[in-house]
């Protein structure tokens, strides 16, 4: 019923940047958040940076003055800038979001690789 789509992903040098990008579509009440988490190969899934409705951010500490995330809420979609990439951002990123109706879904994208490699 809720679609994201995600992209933008791809293989960068350290150092290097990325912008990655996520489109929701579907039946969606009210976003309530969107956020962006990755899971590099053996390891657990973590949130990267969360965006709410009232535009609020917040950050994982790893990433916190390097990455920024942004939205564009007439088209339902968020946007995850990373800078100054390092070998340990090598992952799968995928997007969610939260809808606030009373059940307060959660939907996923099925992700893009992010790749940082000299």
């Amino acid at each position: 019923q809720v679609q994201l789509v995600e992209s933008g992903g791809g293989l960068v040098q350290p150092g290097g940047s990325l912008s990655l990008s996520c489109t929701a579509s579907g039946s969606i009440f009210r976003i309530n958040a969107m956020g962006w988490y990755r899971q590099a190969p053996g390891k657990q899934r973590e949130l990267v940076a969360v965006i709410a409705n009232d535009g609020s951010t917040a950050y994982a500490s790893s990433v916190k003055g390097r990455f920024t995330i942004s939205r564009d809420t007439p088209k339902n979609a968020v946007h995850l800038q990373m800078n100054s990439l390092k070998a340990e951002g090598t992952a799968v990123y995928a997007c969610g979001l939260e809808d606030d109706k009373d059940s307060r879904p959660i939907y996923w994208g099925q992700g893009t690789q992010v790749t940082v490699s000299s």
